[in-house]
């Protein structure tokens, strides 16, 4: 029996990674609200540390959003995600935790990075300005990890995902990402029969999404890895993952998808006085599945579950 901390378990990774690991019976796993413990105290963090035999921690705590909310508030995005992950990883490493998976994001890869994006782009260009404070912070988990590798012999992974969405989404009609946001407003437009919906953009840029419950396997995945082979597919100071699909589609596909799992029957109409964004970000995840895994769920079919878990949960959206 293994005793596994998931940092972040009610968020949309930290939740999926828990249903994953609770279906084995040779896992105790331990969460902490953030009521039961401060993730930006540092004292918090080293007690509860410990005071628990832990054996593995996945480190999928963050302050997380979209444009808007990175925009409006950059300095609570770098300071919180600094805190948690410095807390976290010192925490495990004093106290003698020697498994780690630290889970970051995409946007950590340059703004004009080519694509499909390899890991070795990290750090070869300038990040998007929007969300450069959060990707900064999420750069230096990734550095945190292999620093404590090289100098402590700790065994810290670090897995990059692309788009993510599912169960337990933002669904906040100001600070969620595509895909809840579209969902949302196409479920709004089909429940008082509108005409149309309006989609910003010509349609034509190219993204990624992943179904967490992918990411939640490829991240255990990962974890789970003898060391030999894990470390023969990365290197000492290049050793993140990226977890993806591998394949996009066009924005254009995307919101048409949205229309038909919600039902919505009006038209579509084009805004292309408004941005497109970057023309596509794709990830190259060829060193996963040359560690044997790739994704299991389709875009229609995880778009379809979740709209039903926002459907059954939609009264906690209100306001």
């Amino acid at each position: 029996m293994k005793t596994v901390f998931i940092a972040g378990h009610n968020g949309m990774v930290g939740s999926a990674i828990v249903r994953a690991l609770s279906a084995r019976d040779n896992v105790e796993i331990i969460t902490r609200s953030r009521k039961e413990l401060n993730l930006l105290s540092q004292h918090d963090v080293n007690t509860f540390f410990a005071e628990n035999k832990i054996d593995e921690v996945y480190l999928a705590a963050a302050k997380v959003g979209g444009i808007h909310a990175n925009n409006e508030y950059p300095a609570d995005f770098i300071y919180e995600n600094l805190m948690i992950e410095a807390n976290i990883i010192h925490a495990a490493h004093t106290n003698g935790v020697q498994k780690l998976l630290f889970l970051g994001s995409s946007c950590i890869y340059p703004k004009l990075a080519e694509q499909p994006m390899t890991e070795s782009a990290l750090l070869t260009g300038t990040l998007e300005s929007t969300n450069e404070p959060y990707a900064v912070a999420k750069i230096a988990g990734i550095k945190l990890c292999e620093s404590y590798n090289r100098q402590f012999g700790r065994d810290y992974r670090s897995v990059m995902p692309t788009n993510l969405y599912g169960p337990n989404d933002n669904f906040h009609p100001e600070n969620s990402h595509v895909i809840p946001a579209l969902l949302r407003r196409f479920h709004e437009a089909a429940q008082s029969n509108a005409e149309e919906v309006v989609a910003w953009g010509s349609g034509k840029p190219m993204r990624e999404f992943l179904h967490v419950d992918d990411m939640a396997a490829a991240s255990i995945h990962v974890m789970e890895l003898d060391k030999e082979t894990y470390e023969a597919n990365t290197q000492p100071m290049l050793s993140h993952i990226n977890v993806g699909t591998g394949v996009d589609c066009t924005i254009r596909e995307l919101v048409e998808t949205v229309a038909k799992v919600t039902g919505f029957k009006g038209a579509i109409k084009w805004d292309t006085s408004k941005p497109d964004g970057t023309p596509r970000k794709l990830m190259d995840v060829s060193r996963l599945k040359a560690l044997g895994w790739q994704y299991s769920v389709s875009l229609e079919d995880g778009l379809a579950q979740s709209y039903q878990w926002f459907l059954e949960n939609q009264d906690s959206f209100r306001g």
